[in-house]
């Protein structure tokens, strides 16, 4: 596991290895302070999702899953909701929290992926965008997301756990949501270093199904999103026995 340094989160460039370490270009989101200090209200509470999801490396690329429901309280609010979305050409990122918030922060990351990738003409490593997302996460225009990031650079595959402050973890694996600890049992159980893709698969919906069996606010299905240098797969299925 790496753990960021402060040069991971300052403007300029990674004395490490070179690489411009970025925040966003889009510009300041309007009423940050506001959004931070409402975080924790009781409207805020209410707008609260439950999910699974769960991020891999394996030694070709990236296995991410996650279930398909959305809920509001007590309530099943959707049964078909795409939870990994592509957000880089190598890269892929899951949701876990509050919808809206989640989407926006999807549409913002792929803005200024485009953006780099217009300016600079060559992709965005997975450290710079494990560090924008962490940016867009502390400017308090996100409420109560909680992703994983997954995907494949010049330096291989990567996976980061980013919580809902920006803080950042690179990983073998992890998982968020509120089935989190059903699906880590079993990735503990199951993980090694050596898995392949169809391996990864496999043990990724045997996670997100122990956590629709128990917990109540994930369910109806599992996505499933394989990255590797020659891109983003993603599969969607509401019978486990497809990828099991």
């Amino acid at each position: 596991m790496r753990t960021p340094t402060h040069d991971d989160f300052s403007g300029g460039f990674d004395s490490g290895n070179s690489r411009p370490v970025f925040g966003p270009e889009l510009g300041e989101f309007p009423n940050a302070d506001q959004r931070r200090q409402s975080g924790d209200s009781e409207e805020t509470k209410e707008m609260k999702t439950g999910t699974t999801t769960v991020g891999l490396k394996t030694e070709d690329g990236v296995v991410l899953a996650t279930d398909m429901r959305a809920s509001a309280g007590y309530m099943v609010a959707s049964k078909d909701v795409q939870k990994v979305e592509e957000i880089h050409p190598t890269g892929a990122l899951t949701i876990a929290g509050s919808v809206s918030a989640a989407q926006s922060l999807i549409r913002s990351l792929k803005a200024e992926v485009s953006l780099y990738e217009s300016r600079r003409g060559e992709d965005m490593s997975m450290q710079a965008l494990s560090t924008l997302t962490a940016n867009f996460l502390r400017s308090g225009a996100f409420l109560i997301v909680q992703p994983i990031l997954g995907g494949v650079d010049e330096d291989g595959p990567h996976i980061y756990s980013i919580d809902p402050l920006g803080g950042t973890t690179e990983e073998e694996y992890t998982v968020t949501g509120s089935g989190s600890q059903y699906a880590l049992g079993v990735l503990e159980q199951e993980y090694t270093d050596e898995l392949s893709i169809e391996e990864a698969k496999t043990i990724a919906a045997r996670a997100i199904k122990s956590a629709v069996e128990r917990d109540l606010a994930s369910g109806n299905g599992i996505n499933v999103a394989v990255v590797t240098e020659d891109g983003v797969d993603i599969t969607r299925h509401k019978d486990f026995a497809e990828v099991l």
